[in-house]
């Protein structure tokens, strides 16, 4: 269609330009009309620069397998396609959004290099100006995502710390009291062998002794009403039978699940005058047994916690691969239960039957932290007490990560920001802003997902919905 100078230096954008620049842009542009429907696709190569004339366009991104609309205008002027074209190859030139009309409408429409070449021409202060905005933002937000991934590993080591702590300092007490326990085991052996008892009592001994260790192992769990009677009837009986110090052995016997008639079977089994110094030596054997438990309970958590962490970094994976949510979430939530805390319940509503999803899985436990991070802030600063629930479902060809916490809640004035980069609610110091828009670009960009919030004061759910399948385009690359 034929280009007039008067007509597109009526548009905002070329008001400023004189007559010979808008003869230029006529000269090496054009003026073309679409009929209702695409001008072009997100991902397809940037090759124009569009500015409207009349009539009504819309932008609209692809996320997971939807398109959802960002922007819709009928005012003469607004611009859209290669915009950054300005940058060259130091840039990927893509159409960031799809563009469509909804009725006929005519754009001034100029080759991408003719645009790079008018910009570099006529505003080349401007254009240092807008390269340097643009990089300098993609270095900016480079530099605060390692910060705020360095701050969400400061608070896992220092939650990992606190768990390895506990299981660890378990067991260096329990080993420093096991070798107490068999140094007098070792001693009373050598008293009842010194003594004048029978071969036949002293293997009936020896027998008894192997019993009350397999019986450990399958001790049951007692309530404490229960425990207390038990200790009650351990107590009288040792007392009835003159064994020193029968209060002190019943709480030890009770918890290695022995009773009075374990006891009817020691007495039975050996004479009247070794007595004593049986009972003594089985609970030598009793608490070894324990110690040993401990000991085996306390390297076992040590062991599992290492196995979280390892499945949390996953150093050991493949980047892009099936995994299964399940596995990410409990490792995540495992790793950051230090920070959780033991005043918030956590509540795992998991629909098991869930397959493995295509993903890279370090990335999602970044998001599953973010997330996470968030819920326990809102829960503490509606004071400190609350539930986090985390719950997963089927949605359609989608799979279902929630997050649901009782926290204050995110203000109405804010709900529209909180995934806009260095935009925080926090207190300086205790966050970057960059969590959620991080968490967005991992899901939406890296994943071809969704990642929406609802929230009211007691009750913000976070979801996020990942593809079942793996898409086209599915690549293992850096999220932008």
């Amino acid at each position: 269609m034929p280009c007039s100078p008067a007509e597109i230096g009526s548009l905002f954008l070329f008001e400023k330009l004189s007559p010979e620049q808008l003869g230029r842009l006529c000269a090496e542009g054009r003026v073309e009309k679409f009929e209702a429907g695409p001008v072009y696709a997100e991902g397809d190569p940037a090759t124009c620069f569009y500015v409207m004339i009349e009539g009504t366009v819309v932008l609209s991104r692809r996320v997971g397998g939807d398109d959802v609309e960002v922007a819709r205008s009928s005012q003469p002027g607004v611009y859209s396609g290669a915009m950054q074209a300005y940058l060259g190859d130091r840039a990927r030139q893509v159409y960031n959004s799809s563009m469509r009309v909804t009725e006929p409408t005519r754009f001034f429409v100029l080759p991408a290099d003719t645009f790079a070449a008018i910009m570099q021409e006529w505003f080349p202060m401007a254009v240092h100006l807008l390269e340097g905005l643009f990089f300098g933002s993609k270095n900016s937000q480079r530099v605060i995502g390692q910060r705020e991934r360095l701050l969400a590993l400061g608070s896992l080591s220092a939650g990992l710390t606190h768990e390895l702590n506990n299981p660890a300092a378990a067991a260096v007490r329990a080993t420093a009291t096991l070798r107490e326990r068999v140094a007098k085991m070792r001693h009373k052996l050598a008293v009842i062998s010194s003594g004048p008892y029978p071969r036949e009592s002293l293997a009936s001994l020896i027998e008894i002794q192997d019993r009350t260790a397999e019986r450990v192992g399958k001790a049951p769990t007692l309530s404490p009403l229960e425990a207390a009677d038990r200790e009650d009837a351990l107590s009288d009986w040792l007392d009835d039978h003159d064994i020193p110090e029968g209060w002190r052995l019943a709480p030890t016997f009770v918890q290695a699940g022995l009773d009075v008639d374990w006891l009817e079977q020691v007495a039975a089994a050996v004479d009247e005058d070794i007595l004593p110094g049986a009972i003594g030596w089985l609970n030598y054997t009793v608490e070894t047994e324990l110690l040993m438990s401990e000991i085996e309970d306390s390297t076992t958590r040590i062991s599992h916690l290492v196995d979280a962490a390892k499945q949390y970094s996953q150093l050991d994976r493949a980047p892009f691969r099936n995994v299964d949510v399940h596995e990410l979430l409990d490792s995540t939530l495992l790793m950051l239960s230090g920070k959780i805390g033991p005043q918030i319940k956590v509540v795992k509503e998991y629909d098991h039957t869930l397959p493995e999803i295509p993903a890279y899985p370090a990335e999602l436990n970044q998001v599953w932290t973010n997330l996470i991070d968030n819920a326990v802030s809102a829960i503490n600063s509606a004071g400190g007490e609350g539930a986090l629930t985390v719950r997963t479902a089927r949605d359609h060809d989608r799979l279902l990560v929630e997050f649901r916490d009782t926290g204050v809640g995110i203000p109405p004035e804010n709900r529209g920001r909180i995934f806009d980069p260095f935009f925080t609610t926090k207190p300086v110091g205790e966050g970057t802003g960059l969590g959620l828009d991080i968490s967005w670009r991992i899901v939406v960009n890296k994943h071809h997902g969704t990642l929406q919030v609802e929230s009211a004061p007691g009750d913000t759910r976070f979801q996020v919905l990942l593809p079942l399948t793996a898409t086209d385009d599915d690549t293992p690359e850096e999220p932008a």
